[in-house]
């Protein structure tokens, strides 16, 4: 009798094993189990097998979070350790008007719902607000009538969230099976408000969605929130020991914003279409047309978290027990409460040099953009402060970007291909495919140089060999016309020529000098550390330089930091208003250490492609053969 191998859940392998057992089997000596009817059979038992097997499989799959891939099952793995799945998130604007009008109303109170439509790129987009919201509304000096004066409220820095508010209401049957579902995918879950009104109240009372546990008891009007099939959310209350507990007849009031998530950010053209009423409730019309003035285009749109995300965040944020401690605490938060964050850099305050202990230093790259806006900074600091702990500051820092540039020189063999023109789009396509993968543009991403070689040389078959060179690179903003200091971290150690024309700039301008000038090294003797300069070209060789400052600044070539003391730029030669400062690394593998944001620069990279002259066959004993130097050039400035 032959051993059943048990693992095997290939149909092949499984019909396979079903004719080893009836070939084994005395009753089935005879058999042709090659023949049309038998092997018919065979193959029925062994679908059935497979397909029995293959369920199985995806039932134990389904079992577990890092391995489930259907996403109800997924969120149920979450919610079983704590974790909801971030919801929509509506854009958010803000905006300023002013709704004159002629009355008596002291007040004017802005309805929640409908406010303002915005435009974006031929596309309209609705904005509300969840909250009614009032403000004064003085008389106007000026005003020709006292009986019915002219009178102006003004809304400043008003939130507008981009969607539809909608409502929905429910009333407690006393069934302990009923649920209370708001069957809509698109709901941003912090735009939630729940009123509950007790069978013969008038008013209702608001409810809290729990964020915390601390001080709940049987009386607290909260609620809580969970993802249930098709993307909908489901309303869960206390049961009378935790939380107020729902009664027969209660009636249930939620109010909640539908949104179209990312696709709503960036709007910038707004106008009015809200509903004012009076200290009465009765609408008011304005006297005037309401100009609504844009303070901060809308930002912060959101899709709804996705399956890997949720398998990547949920394990992390219950291992933080929702508290920011760690570096990894932080990472997962951050993500969490915003979702279009890439890349994340956190850095205890006591690596700072120097040290700034009780600081939590963050560093955000956001999707598709460079840099954060201060609404987005602001918005991650006040969601930050529900997981900080006390005694810790947090701080957003910019986003400091290391680029790497290359030099190639690409040899090729023109037997093979002759377009040295598509040769040399082919090689750039495929470093910048090179320069967009997960292992490089990240914060502690790595540039590894094995990898760019191998690129180039697969690039085409023509291509016999390449010899590369690297420099990286840091761009200071210079505040113009004022005295500052600037620090240039690259984070890799330099190259050293004890000759100097290791780092080099593009142009800047000085109060009081009327040409160009460069920064520039000038190495100690140890050649571990050196002297910035200014320099600028001289006027009767332009290949050579004249000091006009020796000590500009301090250069740690081992650390890979410059400093550059107090100087007032007051123009540069770059339209953009950057000082580009480059160095040569010692090695050629690169990494983005602690808050430098790694990135292939491929707009500042040189592709060359020279003729190889040896596999082609026209220079057999390579005399004539043009060879390339791997180290740097001999330029003085950077150009």
């Amino acid at each position: 009798m032959p051993v059943t191998k048990f693992t095997n859940l290939d149909f092949d392998q499984i019909k396979s094993q079903i004719r080893d057992y009836l070939r084994a089997n005395s009753n089935f000596t005879d058999f042709d189990y090659e023949g049309s009817n038998m092997s018919i059979l065979i193959d029925i038992l062994a679908y059935n097998t497979y397909i029995t097997a293959f369920n199985s499989n995806m039932v134990v799959n389904e079992s577990f979070l890092d391995s489930a891939t259907l996403r109800e099952n997924v969120v149920s793995l979450a919610r079983n350790i704590g974790y909801v799945p971030r919801s929509r998130k509506s854009s958010k604007a803000i905006v300023d008007f002013d709704f004159k009008f002629n009355g008596n109303s002291n007040t004017v109170t802005l309805r929640k719902g409908l406010v303002c439509v915005g435009a974006q790129d031929n596309t309209s987009f609705t904005f509300s607000i969840p909250d009614d919201i009032s403000v004064a509304s003085p008389i106007d000096a000026n005003s020709p009538s006292q009986t019915n004066p002219s009178r102006c409220a003004k809304f400043r820095n008003l939130n507008i969230f981009q969607g539809t508010l909608l409502k929905k209401t429910f009333t407690a049957n006393g069934q302990k099976d009923q649920r209370f579902v708001l069957q809509n995918s698109f709901i941003d879950t912090d735009s939630i408000r729940v009123f509950v009104t007790k069978a013969g109240a008038s008013a209702g009372l608001e409810y809290s969605v729990l964020d915390n546990i601390t001080g709940i008891n049987e009386k607290s009007n909260i609620f809580l929130i969970q993802e249930v099939k098709d993307e909908q959310y489901e309303l869960l209350f206390g049961d009378g020991l935790f939380g107020k507990k729902i009664e027969n007849g209660d009636r249930i009031e939620v109010t909640y914003i539908v949104t179209d998530g990312v696709d709503g950010n960036d709007g910038k053209f707004f106008s009015y279409s809200g509903n004012a009423v009076d200290d009465s409730g009765n609408p008011l019309d304005s006297s005037e047309t309401v100009v609504v003035k844009t303070v901060q285009t809308a930002k912060g749109g959101g899709e709804i978290e996705d399956i890997d995300s949720i398998k990547y965040i949920a394990p992390r944020i219950y291992s933080s027990q929702y508290r920011a401690v760690t570096a990894k605490d932080y990472e997962a938060i951050i993500q969490s409460v915003f979702p279009d964050a890439e890349s994340v850099s956190v850095i205890g305050g006591e690596e700072l040099d120097p040290p700034e202990f009780g600081t939590v230093v963050l560093s955000i790259k956001p999707r598709n953009a460079t840099f954060l806006s201060d609404f987005s900074k602001s918005l991650i600091l006040d969601r930050l402060k529900s997981y900080s702990i006390a005694g810790i500051n947090q701080r957003i820092i910019d986003l400091k970007i290391l680029y790497v540039e290359l030099d190639v020189n690409a040899y090729y063999n023109p037997t093979v291909f002759s377009d040295t023109d598509g040769l040399k789009a082919q090689v750039t396509n495929s470093l910048n495919v090179y320069g967009k993968s997960t292992n490089l543009n990240a914060f502690g991403g790595r540039f590894k140089y094995s990898d760019a070689l191998s690129v180039i040389d697969n690039t085409n078959s023509a291509i016999t060999s390449n010899i590369t060179k690297l420099t990286i690179r840091r761009d200071l903003k210079p505040i113009l016309n004022a005295f500052t200091q600037y620090e240039l971290c690259f984070g890799n150690q330099f190259h050293v020529n004890p000759l100097g024309r290791n780092i080099k700039s593009t142009g800047f301008k000085v109060n009081g000098n009327p040409n160009m000038l460069y920064f520039a090294d000038i190495p100690n003797e140890d050649l571990k550390t050196g002297n910035i300069a200014v320099v600028q070209l001289s006027e009767i060789d332009d290949t050579q330089t004249s000091v006009i400052l020796k000590s500009a600044g301090t250069v740690d070539y081992v650390k890979g930091e410059i400093i550059i003391n107090t100087i007032n730029i007051v123009d540069t030669e770059r339209s953009s208003g950057l000082v580009e400062v480059q160095a040569y690394p010692e090695s050629n593998d690169i990494i983005g250490l602690k808050d430098l944001y790694l990135q292939l620069d491929m707009s500042n990279s040189r592709i060359n492609i020279v003729r190889d002259t040896i596999s082609s066959g026209q220079q057999i004993s390579g005399i004539g053969y043009k060879v390339t130097s791997s180290y740097s050039n001999g330029t003085i400035i950077r150009s």
